[in-house]
């Protein structure tokens, strides 16, 4: 066997080395004989290996003639069968443990393997063992962590195969385990044409993940012994600049539907940071989706949630997330920000994307944010126009199907009549005369009923709801005559005689209605179309005396409930004490719903610095200015239902409260726009302490 050896590196010697230090070394290799367990054999022969290296150098003749076989391109050394093993331990000495351990490999495969239960075979399957673990130190040295890996991993199957050395093999699986993250960081580290590679490297990420139960490391797993999570959370961040966004969407996704909220929180800003980078604002709403599920502890998810508002656009909304933060920090920076509160709130935005969520990823380049130019894309236009058109569509078709169910539920009618019927209840609804009425109504706006569509249109409460009163009765009346079992026992002719009275005093009932009808809308036309505020019924016109007429003052009702329209007078109070009463806070908001009502529709000044915060005025301001410029003009409509204290502390108070909303967009010309209803309307108000007084600092509506 010739082994990549000379005679130098055999004893341990440069070649220019003298007599005298060619005998020492060969002393102090004598004096060092390995202890790892190798037979009395081979180590006998490695000695003899050894003194006739020495003869040879320290002879001038022999030493001579053998570097001219060097100069002349000989290299390496012939061994006979009987000193092979020894050579090998002589290579494996001299620092060559890779072409050790492959050379000792080969020697223990067939046809060359040796007999079984012999010397040769101990001695080779140490060396095997040894050769391998220092093989994978060097290519560790050199940080090829792959390749260490490969030779922990064959020395660990030669030995399994071979049955022995069952200590040395498990030191080699260790090896092999702790080597684990420099493998993935290998792996992964390569150039991303290494498809190859790189998939290997992810893989074995994920099961690592796994194994420790998260990036958590719950599990009590093989790795806690030299992997602390500490040593974890520092390994991953090394890791993640080498991960596509999209390949860590995919895998923290994965490892929180196995249970890990860390994971899911990196896949909140991941999904973050691919919908602003690409432009897909489709991903910020996943995004906003995951963040609202998270129960991370100590996790103040309101202002990024509020992040995510502002990027879709919904001013409002990002701004009463910010107010909601439960970080007071936060909260006293924007309300002492010297600029105006949108500015502060697209500093911290761009401030968080730029140092949390556009950074480690290997195909995002990390620049400064350019929020403007997030605005300007038109492709971003055109979603936020749509998810506007969207929400009104939703919003009316949800109340449209849920006013629809309930009375579905409420009735039992049969299916022709049922076409031209509709349950009293409808009355109910916050349309002017309900979704379904108006439905109805256009129904009835033919030759056969002959109504006049002009003056129907100003009544259609009073007139519909008489004529489906008459033919509820008529039908209730009719069906107990059916259900008597005795009729069918007389004569038919009877039976169609009794239809036929039936039938024609109908006839008689409508024909009175349709001139009662007829006569009512001419000798009372009614100018202003109907409005219904829960179930009570007053014309726009004459709104505000019915429901002065029928509602008590915020100060009178012992209820928490009640009700506002926008030209109904409420004080404007301070609450100087420091526990407010839910009435007082009813108060304050009902004075704030009135006086936006009334600015929005063009009919007074907005004057609440006393009770409402100045940047919630300067909103109201802005938005009533962009009105003007459309030409069109609001009038809103609300009622309070419901009002529940969410929260207090000395500084801040929460409430929820429920309303009944119905808002109406109209050009100057008078012309309708749109109509919107929200029933309820479930708002959350925020009132904070400021000047020895409480003020509504923000809300956020459509919880």
């Amino acid at each position: 066997m010739e082994l990549p050896l000379d005679h130098f590196r055999l004893i341990g010697v440069s070649p220019s080395a003298s007599s005298e230090e060619i005998l020492r070394a060969f002393q102090l290799r004598l004096d060092k004989t390995p202890d790892e367990g190798f037979t009395y054999e081979v180590l006998t022969q490695r000695s003899e290996l050894l003194r006739l290296t020495a003869d040879l150098l320290t002879d001038p003749e022999s030493r001579r003639e053998y570097e001219n076989l060097l100069l002349n391109g000989e290299s390496g050394l012939e061994f006979s069968s009987n000193r092979e093993v020894a050579g090998l331990i002589l290579l494996w000495e001299s620092g060559s443990s890779k072409e050790a351990f492959k050379i000792t490999r080969k020697a223990l495969q067939p046809p060359q393997t040796p007999a079984l239960g012999s010397s040769r075979e101990a001695d080779l399957t140490l060396l095997a063992a040894l050769t391998a673990r220092d093989s994978a130190i060097q290519e560790q040295q050199l940080r090829s962590y792959s390749n260490a890996a490969d030779f922990l991993q064959e020395g660990i199957q030669l030995l399994q195969r071979m049955g022995k050395l069952g200590d040395r093999r498990k030191e080699l699986e260790e090896d092999l385990l702790s080597l684990l993250p420099y493998r993935i960081l290998d792996l992964l580290s390569r150039d991303l044409n290494d498809q190859e590679s790189h998939k290997k490297g992810l893989s074995m990420l994920e099961n690592l993940i796994i194994k420790r139960g998260g990036l958590e490391g719950n599990n009590k797993s093989e790795y806690k012994d030299y992997l602390s999570q500490q040593e974890f959370e520092t390994f991953f961040q090394q890791i993640k600049p080498f991960l596509t966004v999209q390949e860590q969407i995919d895998l923290f996704l994965e490892l929180q539907k196995r249970g890990s909220l860390e994971a899911g929180f990196l896949a909140f800003l991941s999904l973050t940071a691919i919908g602003f980078s690409r432009r897909k604002p489709e991903k910020l709403f996943e995004a906003r989706r995951i963040l609202k599920k998270l129960n991370l502890s100590g996790l103040d998810s309101m202002p990024l949630i509020g992040c995510l508002d502002l990027l879709l656009a919904d001013i409002d909304q990002a701004s009463a997330r910010f107010s909601s933060s439960s970080d007071e920090n936060l909260r006293d920076w924007l309300n002492n920000y010297p600029g105006n509160k949108l500015e502060a709130i697209c500093i911290f935005c761009k401030n968080w994307l730029e140092n949390d969520v556009l950074v480690g990823y290997r195909d995002i380049d990390s620049k400064e944010v350019d929020l403007d130019s997030w605005f300007e894309d038109r492709e971003i236009q055109e979603f936020i126009e749509k998810l506007e058109k969207k929400s009104i569509k939703t919003t009316i078709k949800s109340n449209f199907q849920n006013e629809q169910l309930r009375q579905e539920s409420s009735i039992n009618i049969t299916e022709n009549v049922d076409n031209a019927l509709i349950n009293i209840d409808e009355r109910k609804l916050p349309w002017p005369g309900g979704i379904k009425i108006k439905q109805e109504y256009e129904k009835f706006d033919t030759e056969e009923n002959k109504f006049n569509k002009k003056n129907f249109k100003n009544k259609p409460i009073e007139v519909y709801s008489y004529l489906i009163e008459k033919i509820a009765e008529f039908k209730f009346s009719f069906g107990e005559f059916l259900s008597h079992k005795k009729i069918f026992s007389q004569s038919p002719y009877l039976i169609y005689i009794y239809a036929f009275l039936i039938l024609f005093t109908f006839g008689i009932g409508i024909g009175f209605l349709r001139n009662n009808s007829k006569n009512s809308i001419q000798g009372n036309p009614v100018v202003d179309q109907p409005f219904i505020v829960g179930d009570k019924k007053v014309s726009e016109k004459n709104n505000i005396q019915e429901i002065k007429k029928k509602s008590k003052s915020p100060k009178q009702s012992n209820s928490i409930s009640g009700e506002i329209t926008p030209n109904v007078s409420f004080k404007v109070n301070k609450i100087t004490n420091s526990s407010p009463s839910l009435d007082e806070i009813r108060n304050l908001i009902n004075a704030w719903l009135q006086s936006k009502s009334n600015y929005l529709a063009g009919k007074s000044e907005i004057n609440l610095s006393k009770i409402v915060n100045n940047g919630l005025i300067d909103r109201t301001i802005e938005e009533r200015k962009n009105d003007i410029k459309k030409g069109i003009y609001k009038e809103i409509y609300s009622q309070i239902m419901k009002i529940d204290l969410e929260s207090q502390t000395s500084s801040r108070i929460v409430v929820l409260v429920e309303l009944n909303y119905l808002e109406r967009i109209v050009k100057s010309s008078g012309e309708l726009v749109n109509e919107t209803i929200l029933n309820p309307l479930k708002v959350k108000y925020i009132l904070g302490f400021s000047n020895k007084s409480w003020k509504l600092v923000d809300f956020v509506s459509g919880l």
